[in-house]
């Protein structure tokens, strides 16, 4: 028999230890993280039971009379094990529901996992809300290499690398992360944009996660040129945040920089992620973005958010 019952703070470590174990979760999903900025959230968190073990869980924010799930993360829906299979999978839906309809909510928008980043065969969640007549309401396209699979740099991005490497950039670990914001914030100012993460915040995940989240600079005689950061989701590896100074672009350094991830630090992965390249939800598709990506060999992952009245 399945239950379905709010998260407290005495479950965070049962909630980790299942997100370790799950089908489909990963870094962004254990409460350690999620919870950095927990003051900027109503935390509406589920946890499913199967005869009182653990099974799944549902990370969720509260938005008026909605639930999001969640508001804080690029995509979330139901973590499950693999204990909870097609016909569970029903239940569990139906106990959310029920749970969420008699706190007065009219609609949940759910962020499905995209299948890159799933560890096995985990679309019951979908066949789910099928079910229950979610709608469709938004698709991002991301992308992403298939490491395992052949793929190529294009001509343009091949030449930029050279470019850097006849300049003298070297590509390391490193961990000024002071250096990289101030960079990455001065990148996304040109676009009217900023970080999603502060400072203060960035310090904050990366001494809490250091064998997840990593920092790779290009440097020439010392300056920062370009640097990626890295999450490390063990089978896939994520591109949380790229950025390079002016010069650094001129100079191929950023080029250099993934050239380096893709086919030495992170080769022996299966998939390396770029993130996604539409504006607007999903409405608009930033071409010179997703070039970009394209001329490393990626190609389209699509995040689909689905919203169902419970």
């Amino acid at each position: 028999m399945l239950a379905v019952r709010p998260y407290v703070a005495e479950d965070a470590a049962h909630w980790d230890a299942l997100v370790a174990r799950s089908r489909n979760g990963n870094l962004l999903h254990r409460r350690g993280y999620m919870d950095y900025h927990a003051d900027r959230f109503i935390d509406a968190s589920l946890v499913v039971e199967k005869a009182g073990e653990m099974v799944g869980v549902f990370p969720a924010s509260a938005h008026d009379d909605g639930i999001v799930s969640h508001g804080g993360l690029t995509y979330a829906g139901l973590i499950s094990t693999a204990a909870l299979r097609a016909e569970a999978m029903l239940d569990a839906f139906a106990a959310i529901g029920t749970h969420y309809r008699g706190r007065g909510v009219s609609r949940i928008l759910y962020k499905a996992v995209p299948r890159v980043f799933q560890s096995g065969h985990a679309d019951e969640d979908l066949y789910a809300l099928h079910r229950l007549g979610a709608r469709l309401v938004r698709r991002d396209l991301s992308s992403a290499i298939a490491l395992r699979e052949p793929f190529a740099f294009s001509q343009g991005r091949r030449h930029d690398i050279g470019k850097a490497r006849k300049a003298g950039i070297d590509v390391a670990a490193g961990d000024d992360l002071t250096g990289f914001h101030a960079l990455l914030t001065d990148a996304l100012h040109r676009h009217d944009a900023s970080p999603t993460h502060r400072l203060d915040e960035l310090q904050r995940l990366y001494s809490r996660f250091p064998e997840a989240i990593a920092l790779h600079e290009a440097r020439r005689d010392g300056e920062l040129l370009a640097g990626v950061l890295v999450y490390d989701f063990g089978r896939v590896v994520h591109t949380q945040y790229m950025a390079a100074s002016e010069q650094g672009r001129a100079l191929g350094a950023l080029s250099l920089t993934l050239e380096h991830l893709i086919r030495d630090t992170y080769a022996d992965r299966q998939h390396f992620s770029f993130g996604i390249s539409t504006e607007e939800g999903g409405q608009v598709l930033n071409t010179g973005l997703v070039a970009q990506k394209e001329s490393f060999g990626a190609r389209a992952v699509v995040h689909d958010f689905y919203e169902w009245t419970p």
